[in-house]
């Protein structure tokens, strides 16, 4: 299959494989102007399918305003999500205060398209990857470090009085944005920064999307694809192209190096700790003492740092070094769970979070996002305790 660019319009590229006429329109979602132009599209061509770059679950998002009434933080803590559900909760946050900034609501030109193409009897089209699998799969390209990084920059944002900040980011800057030039900067800044990040938030979704689209066609006429701007130059390329879907489709799957590593890095430290008691003049009982020590009081740090609870210091400061040696037990896991027990967060703990997650003072009182924080800070506590455990060990052979 072979696709051309139609020249039928200068903003939105139409391809075509020689029986139906793809339009892309390439949008921003926290863009009055895009609402607009979607609408006018639709109307305009009025295409047998449109396509939206939504999954089921943003989609749910978007359109249900208690999107957040059935988080079971429990469930986020004992499964070790709780760094991936802070970083979504801060990308969240970020694009809710544009919209709110330019008085759009984010994802608005994507409902708008829902909305058209019933209007114009059009059939829908959800060709986005489920949002879950795209998260894991950017969460797991990213190394610790990045990882914690990366949600410090996002948690920067959270400000309680940004209005001059907000009064910085202008429509006509949102329409600059969508611009080839400007797009292809930004994807370059973004590739040099953070290639890990643009691989699957980016490229994989643009063959995803257009793979979507094209098979979602089934002999139209006109499709209309509403999608954003930064995928439009990776769908055109794409374009007739064969996509393995199932493939992008799928959660990542640990590697089996990075598996044995978490399990030889525990053995190589106790049989280190026992070498070292034996050609030494330190006991076992010293030896194991000086490393579990800086582990326990990092951990238990750290986790009041989170505002914890006096309880839940208690438990990260016992469980940490038996976290540390076993990997599938982390000292967040424990200490959030002690944490939910003792806030007790509701249901309409949950349901504020969209608006307590535009400030500080609101992430910082929220029982959701305060366990959040706890296991992920005790965690990091014990990760670094770890290794300064090991370097006194080191130091005292």
């Amino acid at each position: 299959m072979h696709g051309r660019m139609d020249a039928a319009a200068e903003t939105v590229p139409v391809l075509t494989d020689g029986t139906t006429r793809f339009h892309l329109v390439g949008t921003a979602h926290v863009s009055e102007r895009s609402v607009e132009q979607v609408r006018e599209i639709i109307h305009r061509v009025r295409p047998e399918v449109v396509c939206v770059e939504l999954c089921k679950g943003r989609l749910d998002a978007l359109t249900k305003d208690s999107a957040f009434r059935d988080l079971d933080v429990f469930k986020v803590v004992r499964e070790g999500k709780t760094l991936y559900l802070l970083a979504h909760l801060a990308l969240a946050s970020y694009q809710r205060r544009m919209g709110d900034a330019l008085g759009v609501k984010p994802g608005a030109e994507l409902l708008a398209a829902v909305e058209a193409a019933r209007e114009v009897g059009a059939r829908v089209e959800l060709v986005d990857r489920d949002i879950q699998i795209t998260l894991k799969r950017t969460w797991a390209n990213l190394g610790l470090w990045k990882k914690s990084t990366l949600l410090a920059s996002l948690m920067v944002g959270f400000e309680d009085d940004d209005e001059a900040a907000k009064k910085e980011v202008t429509a006509a800057d949102i329409e600059k944005l969508k611009e080839p030039k400007a797009l292809s900067e930004l994807m370059s800044e973004l590739a040099r920064a953070l290639p890990e990040v643009k691989e699957p938030l980016i490229d994989e979704r643009d063959q995803f999307l257009i793979a979507g689209t094209e098979a979602a066609a089934q002999g139209a006429k006109d499709v209309v694809a509403v999608v954003g701007a930064a995928h439009v130059p990776g769908m055109t390329a794409w374009f007739g192209k064969p996509v393995d879907r199932e493939r992008l489709g799928k959660p990542p799957s640990p590697g089996i190096f990075w598996t044995l590593l978490k399990w030889l890095i525990p053995v190589l430290l106790v049989a280190g700790i026992v070498w070292g008691s034996f050609h030494s003049d330190r006991s076992l009982g010293s030896m194991v003492l000086a490393w579990a020590l800086p582990v326990s009081i990092c951990a238990a740090a750290f986790t009041a740092l989170g505002g914890a609870r006096l309880p839940t210091i208690v438990s990260g400061f016992l469980v940490a070094p038996l976290a540390a040696l076993h990997p599938l037990i982390g000292t967040g896991m424990i200490t959030g769970v002690v944490e939910a027990w003792l806030r007790k967060p509701t249901v309409k703990d949950c349901e504020r979070l969209p608006e307590d997650i535009q400030s500080l003072r609101g992430f910082w009182r929220n029982p959701v996002t305060r366990i959040l924080l706890v296991a992920t800070l005790s965690g990091l506590g014990t990760m670094l305790g770890m290794w300064l455990g090991v370097y006194w060990v080191v130091k005292m052979v």
